[in-house]
């Protein structure tokens, strides 16, 4: 695998740490994997003025599934100031609205405008290319693997595709 530097320049992995006992630990290997994959999603996102945090919004606001910028928040892992903080940024592009919630008329769903749902499908073409950049070195039949395995460890089995 190739990384990617604070210069933009792609330089060959030193393969003489890759000898460090810490290339076997499984949360270096998570944490480096998706350093790796934030540089390069973060480029291919650039052209459509989204990050991978703002676009991860977006795929939750299209889902369908109504979600509240707390349940956004909980599942991203992010403060909730920083998903508000997204949710303003797309919603002043009219990607998103917001809507008191079905439950809790407090709560804010958030969901993807026609607009936003277009722009999502544009980016998410080149962050699937980004992606597949990223795991160069896998075969489908491997990458799809590791997805699941991910899925699975977090969040156990059972899970639709």
């Amino acid at each position: 695998m190739t990384i990617e530097t604070q210069g933009g320049q792609r330089t060959e992995q030193p393969h003489k740490l890759v000898a460090a006992s810490i290339s076997q630990d499984l949360g270096f290997l998570l944490a480096k994997l998706h350093a790796t994959g934030s540089v390069v999603n973060n480029r291919a996102l650039a052209e459509f003025d989204l990050k991978e945090r703002s676009y991860s919004v977006l795929i939750l606001a299209n889902s369908g599934l109504e979600p509240t910028q707390r349940e956004m928040a909980d599942f991203l892992s992010l403060d909730p100031s920083q998903i508000v903080a997204l949710v303003d940024e797309l919603e002043k592009r009219g990607l998103v609205v917001r809507a008191p919630g079905k439950q809790d008329r407090r709560a804010k769903t958030v969901t993807a405008t026609a607009k936003g749902g277009k722009l999502l499908e544009q980016a998410g073409e080149a962050a699937r290319r980004a992606e597949a950049e990223v795991l160069n070195g896998l075969p489908a039949e491997e990458s799809a693997q590791l997805r699941a395995l991910l899925r699975k460890a977090l969040w156990g089995t059972g899970l639709p595709g």
